[in-house]
């Protein structure tokens, strides 16, 4: 089951970048051929997010990958990886838009705004068509989810690039285009943010967001037979699983097989872990693990 989903999720960014990537060569011959920065700005947008979107795709195959001696468990953390360097081309491109945009206040271009029009309005069925394939999982599969937001972000930044071309078509407000740019902009970083939070968490190995280490703490506390929790640590592996190791102070002579496998099942229904390590452990003294050279442990 694991690798059919790798392999659909493979299926799906290969689909998804090919799309945009057609229409983001589209629309950057529109924006040279008309001088409009606003269908430009939304090209570069979104040649931004086909980078992304590759290396989205480009994680999903490296993580159907598997393990080796050296790699034990495999390239799943590639998923979490790939919306890092995403969130940075984000905000990269963030940047950029806006330059261009404040240098052209002072004179902005004649731009025929129909085809701004039309072409950014292809835009938004490119993009929540895409956004579509990929939005299967997307709150669980933060790979998914950098591709998600992109996609739904370029549709709303779309729709501004056809109301500023129907307010230039209508009024003559050729400042309207710049002031785009300047929108598309502030969308992308804002859309960037969050994710480069999450992305940077992730690969810091910090506490999945949603999951509350002192609940799982006091759960672990409340077990039958457990004196004392120590060397708790909760990260994510990849898209969809959760890893946690913890030390259980318990008394000699329990039965401890059964009472693992009956943790292993309440730790995923509960919190989504499904990847835990439980090391039993007897007398609350235990200090093996506190070390010079395991100083997380302390």
């Amino acid at each position: 089951m694991h690798d059919h989903d790798h392999g659909s999720a493979t299926r799906t960014f290969a689909w998804v970048t090919l799309i945009n990537l057609a229409y983001t060569a589209l629309e950057a011959g529109y924006g040279i051929a008309t001088d409009s920065l606003a269908l430009l700005s939304d090209a570069l947008h979104n040649l931004g997010d086909v980078m992304g979107l590759a290396l989205a795709w480009a994680a999903a195959a490296i993580a159907r990958r598997p393990p080796t001696d050296r790699h034990t468990y495999g390239w799943r953390r590639a998923t979490l990886l790939s919306p890092l360097a995403n969130a940075v081309l984000l905000v990269a491109f963030s940047g950029a838009l806006a330059w261009e945009a404040i240098r052209r206040f002072n004179a902005p271009p004649e731009i025929p705004a129909l085809p701004v029009i039309v072409v950014a309005a292809l835009g938004i069925g490119v993009n929540l068509g895409a956004a579509w394939l990929v939005r299967g999982g997307h709150a669980q599969d933060l790979n998914r989810r950098g591709a998600f937001l992109h996609l739904v972000a370029d549709a709303a930044v779309s729709l501004v690039a056809v109301l500023a071309g129907i307010g230039m078509l209508t009024f003559g407000w050729k400042w309207l285009d710049p002031v785009t740019g300047l929108l598309i902009g502030a969308v992308v970083a804002l859309g960037a943010f969050g994710l480069l939070r999450d992305a940077f968490d992730a690969a810091m190995d910090a506490v999945p967001r949603g999951l509350d280490r002192a609940q799982v703490h006091d759960f672990l506390v409340a077990q039958p037979g457990v004196q004392a929790v120590h060397h708790l640590h909760i990260w994510s592996l990849g898209a969809g699983e959760i890893a946690m190791t913890a030390h259980l102070v318990r008394a000699q002579g329990a039965d401890h097989d059964h009472f693992i496998d009956r943790l292993n099942h309440e730790l995923d229904e509960r919190f989504g872990i499904n990847h835990p390590t439980l090391q039993i452990e007897y007398g609350a003294a235990c200090a093996h693990d506190l070390h010079d050279r395991a100083p997380h442990a302390h």
